[in-house]
């Protein structure tokens, strides 16, 4: 087989691949051409999402003429000219191929001035020149690619829905906004204004702007000097956090990039005061000598190369655990003014109305548990919590919890009593008439507690040791999935609605799927840019946790493009029955322990708790007898 060289069309159409991704890709190169360029104002006019129009107006140096025409060949910049500049970049943009790979694959126009002389207009189609002429002389450049992939269609097929990279191409301008405080930045949609920032280089104005004004009050400022770094930006307080590690930002000498090693270093900083499984919203920015870093290791260069990566991970991980050291992280609660009214807000309530005391044949004085309020921790974390600390109670706080167990007790297994039914609805006592329905494990008789946390039990078969808050995590479980497995279209109204102050992204993605939202039962109303207003909800919300669950329904749905509220019912339903268990150290008396037993007999699955943890293990009378060399 001969080897040919390729032509310069080809060349190009195979770098666009690895440059111009997707419409955001084009926006990234066009817009940090502009930050290169001294640009104080830069405008980003976007139609369909940047399929069909993607628009560039900046207030740089601009270009004299045979500079724009050379700006089109591959390699060419004005950004290095030797090897060793390659080591010492500066600049966002140095490899000299996006504009030759963004107009291999479009139709684009330019038009550019430095301001001194009239200034020069090329239209270009698939890479080829089709007309030149002179222009006005304003100073500075506008790029409008039109028609991305129109000689390319198969790569349209890989495109996204528009309201997806319309997310990205946000995002990303979220990113420069943030790493170029000093420029201000105008983005339109359709003809409609989705960003602007003021350019007055504060940084905490942009947080604002980009996340919402009460993001940007939980901010602390950083600040730290080595002899080789130079760390300077805001980290969240503990108490805002998100379920994905896409707000984390970090940014070296102006630049964006993706991290990994860099995530886990503000990850570590956080240390405890983290909720398992969420994270930060950082906006972390470095300064270094150029030579520290290889940013020429991905044709985007959002991925680069430290040379002294250990001692960059030890200083942000130092950094933030300072910044904490010195400031006060209670978490303040918000104070809102409630309307005198005799109505009470319940936004979750297991009480029933008299009709279904009625109706369940309810005993006088028996309760559905209450659902107290939970912590601030979201539900995915919270419910992995194993319970295992040691608690002390007063005299009438132990009082106080022996009859609330009680009631819970007698009530949870009433509730068991009348739900082992068949799929005909028949009573389980009525079942077993026709067939004998054995619980899958034997009846065990309590004869102890060990250190108030291991319930020793014992029949025929040998010694049982069951952990009594996994147990009774297990029985709760049960009956908090039951309840909350009820239709969902029953919606709680709410006295005071619940106000979310979305970033520019996921306010697109609210607008975007509102009947996905609406279907999940959560209405969202406009109460400004990026504000929005829930009235109700789903009356299986467990009280205190509104907030929580709409804000991963609605990160949920970025990253799935759907809601699962199956899955999300499973996580209250682990972590109400978490929070409601007893817990160690805690001494129960015979009856107690034998209602226990008996309730988790009467479980689907009596084996393990929510999280997977053993309930039960049992030391056979053999195993006992060997021991003690009775048997040989």
């Amino acid at each position: 087989m001969r080897i040919i060289q390729m032509p310069d069309s080809l060349a190009n159409k195979i770098a666009a691949g690895e440059v111009v991704e997707r419409p955001a890709s084009v926006v990234k190169e066009l817009v940090e051409n502009s930050i290169d360029a001294n640009s104080t104002w830069v405008k980003v006019e976007i139609k369909e999402a940047g399929l069909q129009v993607i628009k560039v107006t900046d207030n740089g140096d601009g270009m004299l003429e045979e500079d724009c025409e050379t700006a089109f060949l591959r390699h060419a910049t004005s950004k290095i000219k030797n090897e060793t500049d390659l080591f010492h970049v500066r600049t966002l943009g140095f490899r000299g191929e996006a504009l030759a790979s963004i107009a291999s694959v479009s139709k684009l126009t330019v038009q550019t001035s430095t301001g001194e002389h009239a200034g020069t207009h090329l239209t270009l189609e698939g890479g080829k020149l089709i007309d030149k002429q002179k222009s006005a002389a304003r100073k500075g450049t506008e790029i409008t690619v039109s028609e991305l992939f129109f000689n390319t269609p198969a790569r349209l097929k890989y495109m996204k829905t528009i309201h997806t990279e319309l997310g990205h191409i946000t995002d990303l301008l979220n990113r420069l906004a943030l790493s170029h405080p000093e420029i201000r930045f105008d983005v339109t949609h359709n003809g409609k204004n989705i960003f602007k920032t003021a350019g007055t280089g504060d940084v905490l104005q942009v947080i604002s702007q980009v996340y919402g004004m009460n993001v940007a009050k939980h901010m602390l400022p950083v600040k730290h000097e080595t002899l080789d770094f130079s760390i300077s930006g805001f980290i969240a307080k503990p108490e805002v956090t998100r379920s994905s590690r896409n707000y984390m930002s970090t940014i070296i000498n102006g630049r964006y990039i993706k991290s990994i090693a860099l995530n886990k270093a503000i990850i570590q900083g956080y240390h405890t005061l983290l909720p398992i499984g969420r994270s930060p919203i950082v906006v972390l920015s470095i300064q270094m000598d150029p030579i520290l870093v290889d940013v020429n290791v991905h044709p985007t260069k959002l991925e680069v190369r430290f040379s002294k990566d250990k001692e960059l991970f030890q200083a942000i991980d130092q950094t933030i655990k300072d910044t904490f050291r010195g400031a006060t992280l209670i978490p303040e609660m918000e104070r809102k003014s409630v309307p005198k009214s005799k109505s009470i807000q319940h936004s979750f309530d297991f009480t029933p109305s008299s009709s279904e005391l009625e109706q369940w044949n309810y005993p006088a004085g028996v309760r559905e548990p209450v659902v107290e309020n939970i912590s601030s921790k979201g539900l995915n974390e919270a419910a992995r919590e194993q319970e295992s600390d040691h608690i002390e109670y007063t005299d009438n706080e132990m009082e106080l919890t022996a009859v609330e167990r009680a009631s819970e007790f007698q009530q949870v297994k009433d509730y068991i009593d009348r739900n082992r039914c068949t799929d005909t609805g028949k009573n389980i006592v009525e079942q077993e008439k026709n067939e004998k329905v054995e619980p899958r494990v034997p009846i065990m008789y309590p004869i102890g507690q060990l250190q108030g946390t291991y319930i020793l039990a014992q029949n025929e078969n040998g010694l049982y040791m069951i952990d009594q808050h996994a147990a009774q995590e297990r029985v709760k479980y049960e009956f908090f999935k039951q309840k909350l497995g009820q239709p969902m279209n029953n919606l709680q109204q709410l006295l005071i609605p619940l106000t979310f102050e979305f970033s520019k992204e996921e306010a697109i993605w609210v607008e975007a799927y509102k009947e996905t939202l609406q279907a999940a039962g959560l209405f969202f109303e406009p109460f400004g840019q990026q504000t929005y207003v829930i009235r109700s909800h789903p009356s299986w919300f467990p009280a205190g946790q509104e907030e929580a669950i709409i804000r991963e329904m609605v990160e949920q749905l970025m990253k799935d493009e759907k809601i699962d509220v199956e899955k999300i019912r499973e996580e209250a339903a682990i972590l109400m029955s978490c929070k409601r268990s007893i817990k160690a150290n805690h001494y129960l008396n015979d009856e107690e322990m034998t209602q226990l037993l008996e309730h988790l007999r009467q479980t689907t699955d009596p084996f393990t708790c929510p999280h997977g943890r053993p309930i039960i293990v049992h030391f056979s009378t053999y195993e006992l007898e060997k021991m003690f060399k009775r048997v040989m």
